[in-house]
């Protein structure tokens, strides 16, 4: 390899994109740039009581020319522009798009700029959880189990539940909608200057986690399963794609105009994109049989293990197994949580609500003092809960949490599922509800391990990766022990952008595979947390009330439910 051969990897984020200037040849980073979207930081399109969150795709566009721009600013050498090979994007997901034939995203058009239902459904909107009911009391109705691949629930997170809802929702889309896309596909598509949705290569990640698309079904599921699940997607599947790519493999080069716009030549090559828990799990040096979890606002939790030796095995209630869908060559497998770090997010909102909603009007202090306090005051609040959470001691009795603040990824999705504490008394203070939330979280984790384990699939170890992974050791050391096994912790701050810089170097064919690309340009870790065996007994006895409590929920919530959803959920729990 050329020594000056350097690449970009983007990872869009919840809440922001960052882009990292990488050194293909050893892994250095030599620049790196985050651009917060704007209308999403203002709240523009979302509904959290109604569990909608939409994206603009201007946000995304603005922040990908923004942060490669600053990218190469920032390098100060003209020449490294020259010398870059390579850009390989990951992205949130499942997060579609209404498109037109072009492939340009409604929002984009005339008449659609402030339209919700034509934006970016991000990955976390569950306004599609009565249709997900649907497809899966649809799917027992058809001797091939088109599920089978996807852990056998369908859930509201994923793409063919986000169409419907918006199809149903929306007549204004309904009647321009061509096709449905996915994040991580569009972006390599618009740099490329895509101009016919039916040329977009998908990316075998998205299609096979979400999108229901396996090779033992020749492809997506028949016609008639779509069809016949509500007219309204009849010839749908057909506009959509039969061929997917693993993420070693170019989409294109750069196009003229993006080039121009980001000061980089036509001869930079485009990977197929992917989402950002498995460009992560590869930025993580994913290893067979360790649980690389992806921890931010939710979690992504990736295995991988040579597909023969998982033969026939099939994980339920899982995201997914798809072979190639992290490494070229192996079986992925992904699973996760709805609510990670954004359960810290909801109490930290709780607890700053009397500053933020009583401490501007104040008549001691005035307005520019008041909004100081809040910011030192909202930077210290987590921080020092754990701080204090870590001093009390562990007890069988204390307070409970179930982590179902956002619904419940995995295992076995329902998105339907809240959030609860339990065992609260006039003690209850907030660093005791603090680390009941973060065990709730811990426990969580481990049902995932489990259900692995459980189902033939064995765990060596955990890789830790992302903000909280790095910032937390007092979550990260209760994550220890409540599984009882240890967990290493990536050096990078951007995994997930280090791995699409990988892929960015595979794909442009500096590296003859992406394990080779991991092994070069990988940064190795800098912690471990090891269990602690007296702690890890009584997380074991809490854990079991955890799995009761749980269970209660779930039961109460069923049978709370209108009849017809409350029949597919009885039949998803059985």
């Amino acid at each position: 390899m050329n020594k000056d051969s350097y690449v970009i990897g983007v990872d869009y984020g919840s809440d922001s994109v960052r882009s990292v200037l990488v050194n293909a040849a050893n892994g250095q980073e030599i620049s790196a740039s985050v651009y917060y979207y704007p209308r999403w930081k203002a709240g523009d399109f979302c509904v959290p009581a109604d569990n909608q969150f939409r994206q603009h795709p201007l946000d995304y566009v603005e922040g990908l020319e923004h942060t490669i721009k600053d990218c190469l600013a920032k390098a100060g050498d003209p020449a490294i522009a020259a010398a870059v090979k390579g850009i390989s994007v990951d992205t949130t997901g499942s997060t579609p798009v209404a498109v037109d034939k072009t492939g340009t995203p409604l929002s984009l058009l005339p008449g659609f700029e402030q339209n919700p239902n034509a934006m970016f459904v991000l990955w976390k909107d569950h306004t599609g959880v009565h249709e997900a009911a649907e497809i899966n009391q649809h799917a027992t109705k058809f001797d091939t189990n088109y599920l089978q691949f996807v852990g056998g629930i369908y859930s509201s997170e994923w793409f063919w539940s986000k169409l419907l809802h918006v199809l149903r929702a929306d007549e204004q889309v309904r009647g321009a909608i061509y096709s449905w896309v996915e994040h991580c596909d569009w972006i390599p598509f618009l740099l490329t200057g895509g101009s016919d949705v039916a040329q977009m290569k998908r990316s075998v990640c998205a299609a096979g986690h979400k999108a229901l698309w396996a090779a033992e079904f020749g492809g997506l599921p028949p016609e008639e399963f779509f069809a016949t699940l509500d007219p309204l997607l009849k010839g749908f599947r057909e506009r959509l794609f039969e061929d997917t790519y693993s993420s070693d493999v170019a989409a294109g080069n750069l196009s003229q105009e993006w080039a121009d716009r980001l000061g980089l030549t036509t001869d930079v090559v485009i990977g197929v994109g992917a989402f950002d828990a498995h460009m992560g799990a590869v930025g993580g040096q994913i290893e067979p049989y360790y649980v690389s979890k992806v921890m931010g606002t939710s979690t992504c939790d990736m295995v991988v293990a040579p597909t023969a030796e998982l033969a026939d095995t099939l994980v339920n209630g899982i995201c997914g197994q798809v072979p190639g869908s992290v490494i070229p060559g192996m079986m992925g497998l992904e699973a996760g949580q709805s609510a990670f770090g954004d359960t810290y997010a909801w109490f930290k909102r709780l607890v700053m609500w009397p500053l933020q909603n009583l401490l501007t009007d104040s008549k001691v202090v005035d307005a520019e003092t008041a909004k100081a306090l809040i910011e030192e005051l909202s930077d210290k609040i987590i921080p020092t809960l754990a701080e204090q959470a870590a001093a009390l001691p562990l007890t069988e009795n204390s307070e409970f949490a179930i982590d179902w603040f956002n619904g419940r990824r995995t295992p076995d999705a329902n998105q339907m599922l809240k959030g609860a504490i339990a065992g609260l008394g006039l003690g209850s203070d907030a660093p005791r509800v603090f680390r009941a939330l973060v065990e709730a979280t811990c426990f969580g984790a481990k049902k995932i391990v489990d259900r692995f384990i459980e189902q033939g699939v064995p765990v060596k170890g955990l890789i830790g990766l992302g903000g909280v992974a790095r910032k937390s050791p007092f979550i990260m050391q209760m994550m220890a022990d409540v599984m009882n096994m240890p967990i290493r912790i990536h050096k990078s701050e951007q995994t997930c952008a280090i791995g699409a810089a990988m892929f960015a170097a595979t794909a442009a064919g500096l590296y003859p595979a992406v394990e080779d690309a991991m092994a070069a340009m990988g940064q190795g870790f800098d912690a471990e947390y090891t269990p602690d065996a007296a702690r890890a007994a009584v997380y074991a006895k809490r854990f079991r009330k955890f799995t009761e409590l749980g269970n209660a929920i779930e039961k109460q919530t069923v049978s709370s439910k209108p009849e017809e959803v409350s029949d597919v959920q009885e039949e998803v729990v059985r």
